[in-house]
């Protein structure tokens, strides 16, 4: 299951023009047709599409074009498209016309109802409310001191000529970042302590998540509020050393002098005048920590998947900055991180839950349909990115990315709080591992995709071998 740079391009039903979306009557709707069906049974679909998602959109589309339907766990599956028409309809729609899928992903029984990242309505704006201080300007200033520090404290660790996986070596950076913004954890915390037990926890669980038991258990979680089996298990360990680190910060009495997210959000009252419950603060704390600690690290990893077998932008990325011009050095290193994000988005696909008739060019869904967007089909869109399944970082060089072509942080009132975080690490730590260390890949063939949970991410972990240290 990969993205070949040499595969052939998918070839799309129809061109490029503008293709109608958005809310409609009823009476509308009854005219046009409904998407048309993968042609599988269900649990076949299910299981494709939860193992080998990017071979089963892109056969689909190929199949059926840009708009169809599968078959889900529970009757009425999601529609998916991947008309850049069809996504701004979905990201601009008001809040009574479509809601966010993620109250209904596998994510809920993980980080509970409460967090922001699965909240809906007014809830989840409340929530993006009290969270988007410690996520822009001056925060993230502080937080780039912090990144180069563990960024240099983890390179210097990495062993010369011996392969090695780069997803948990990216995670042992971001983990640093995101525990001392989160839970203002610097360092690595002294063996005994619930914030060593949180970290280690934390580790634990994303390690076992690619196990293919986990995978199973995923799907067992789907649609319920509170998690079984091994998923419990695993978040019952995690969630010792996360309440006892909330109750331990609820006794500070420095508090007002803090700036981690756990300190912000004691301190946070409801419109009503009510703190957050432990419950609530559990809930919006790992789902922070999760999105924002695996999803960067295994985005850097993709990246990098990509350079040591394109030696053409390797090699444009290493001596921009090598060389003596910042500015071009800068803009290569962006370039290069939008074209990773583009090209292997960790995030794969988003949805939303129409609660009107909704068209989507030719067809139309009726209410109460889930309408996801394929963010891998959307990106690799020919009539948008020409040559779109190569790695070519110089397609940016004259061109910024499009608000509904170029989505992996998603858009709209849910596009990702932590997106500018995300963008600060990959900045600085593909800069210095550039800068630093001479890089070639392990295995020759093209690292195959797994997915776990909502992401995607490299199956042996973006394998490497540091030649040499500078």
């Amino acid at each position: 299951m990969t993205l070949a740079p040499e595969a052939p391009a998918t070839p799309l039903i129809g061109s490029a023009p503008p293709s109608p979306a958005g809310p409609i009557s009823a009476e509308e709707a009854a005219t046009l047709p409904a998407p048309p069906q993968v042609d599988l049974p269900r649990a076949l679909q299910v299981l494709r599409f939860n193992q080998r998602q990017i071979d089963f959109v892109f056969g689909a589309r190929r199949r059926l074009g840009e708009v169809f339907r599968m078959q889900g766990i529970v009757p009425g599956g999601p529609v998916i498209t991947s008309h850049p028409d069809h996504v701004q309809s979905l990201f601009t729609a008001k809040p009574e016309h479509a809601h966010s899928l993620t109250g209904e992903s596998p994510l809920r029984p993980i980080v509970g109802p409460n967090s922001v990242l699965t909240a809906i309505g007014p809830r989840h704006l409340r929530q993006r409310k009290l969270l988007l201080p410690p996520f822009h300007g001056e925060a993230i200033a502080r937080y780039e001191e912090m990144i180069v520090e563990a960024t240099d404290r983890e390179l210097d660790r990495w062993p010369l000529n011996t392969p090695i996986a780069l997803a948990p070596r990216m995670q042992a950076i971001t983990l640093d970042v995101i525990m001392s913004g989160i839970f203002g954890i610097e360092g690595t915390p002294e063996r005994g302590t619930p914030e060593h037990a949180l970290r280690r926890a934390t580790k634990g669980l994303l390690r076992a998540s690619t196990w293919r038991t986990a995978q199973l258990a995923e799907l067992m979680n789907i649609g319920r509020d509170e998690p079984v089996g091994i998923t419990k298990i695993g978040l019952d360990l995690l969630d010792r050393p996360t309440y006892q680190v909330i109750r331990e910060r609820r006794a500070a009495t420095d508090l007002e002098d803090r700036r981690d997210i756990l300190s912000l959000l004691l301190q946070a009252r409801t419109e009503e005048g009510e703190e957050l419950s432990d419950r609530e603060l559990r809930d919006e704390l790992l789902a922070l920590v999760l999105a924002g600690h695996e999803t960067t690290a295994n985005q850097l990893a993709w990246i990098w998947e990509r350079l040591v077998r394109t030696p053409a932008a390797h090699d444009r990325l290493r001596d921009a900055v090598r060389g003596s011009d910042d500015a071009a050095s800068a803009r290569i290193v962006e370039a290069t991180i939008t074209e990773g994000m583009r090209s292997r988005p960790v995030i794969p696909i988003i949805g939303r839950r129409v609660l009107v008739p909704w068209r989507l060019g030719e067809y139309a869904v009726p209410a109460d349909t889930p309408v996801t967007m394929s963010i891998l089909l959307v990106h690799h869109r020919e009539d948008v990115y020409p040559d779109p399944f190569a790695f070519r970082p110089e397609r940016w060089d004259d061109d910024k990315p499009g608000t509904y072509t170029w989505i992996p942080f998603g858009g709209g009132v849910r596009r990702c709080l932590g997106a500018a975080l995300a963008m600060a690490e990959q900045r600085i730590v593909l800069e210095a591992m550039a800068r630093r260390l001479d890089i070639t890949y392990v295995d020759p063939e093209p690292e195959h995709a797994v997915h776990r949970n909502v992401t995607m991410i490299p199956a042996a972990g973006a394998r490497v071998t540091v030649l040499s240290r500078r």
